[in-house]
């Protein structure tokens, strides 16, 4: 069975801020397809499709004790996990097999508790600090403007979770090189809208 988790924070006071937008593209892809979350002790959970897929309830610093609460209930074989990136711009996305831990907390807990950093990503710009310091920075929240381009993200994640889901990541990747130009240009366009406004 393959895995999603969605990184971010439990509670109110984060819903809406940077470092959450894995469970951001979570909730509204699930919401779209008529399937709610159930709570467990370590994690939120649903399942559609023979993919499970959960939100972490321990914290970012400790996602990896709910991925292995998973992994102890059944056999997993894959797992993708979307995670916010202060290296890429805002509403950017990339998709790896594997690769480094960037200084994230959460994709570092995970690692530590697979022993493996060998997991796929899906890695979600959410621009970068001037100012605040880097804990500020991903707990604020988006402004009206970032908003309006994640509006587009939040499109095209779904479109790509439905790949995933229903076929597998090589032919979500295939998707996302086909519609990568043509998602950047609805970007690109609202940017120019949100600096004439």
């Amino acid at each position: 069975m393959r895995l999603i988790v969605g990184l971010g924070n439990p509670g109110k006071k984060y819903q809406k801020t940077r470092h959450n937008i894995g469970f951001i593209v979570l909730d509204n892809f699930f919401s779209k397809n008529d399937k709610q979350f159930k709570k467990q002790k370590n994690y939120d959970s649903v399942e559609y499709k023979g993919v499970i897929s959960i939100k972490p309830k321990t914290f970012m610093n400790l996602s990896g004790k709910a991925v292995t609460a998973v992994q102890t209930k059944t056999r997993i074989d894959e797992i993708l996990v979307i995670v916010d990136d202060i290296y890429l711009p805002i509403g950017e996305i990339r998709l790896r097999k594997s690769g480094g831990l960037a200084g994230h907390n959460g994709l570092k807990s995970i690692a530590e508790a697979l022993g493996t950093r060998e997991f796929k990503r899906m890695r979600i710009g959410v621009g970068s600090p001037d100012s605040k310091e880097l804990s500020d920075y991903v707990l604020s929240e988006f402004s009206s403007n970032e908003l309006k381009i994640l509006d587009h993200t939040l499109s095209f994640t779904s479109e790509l979770l439905d790949k995933y889901i229903s076929e597998d990541f090589d032919e979500m990747v295939k998707y996302y090189s086909k519609k990568k130009k043509s998602y950047s240009e609805s970007i690109m366009q609202t940017q120019d809208l949100s600096v004439e406004n």
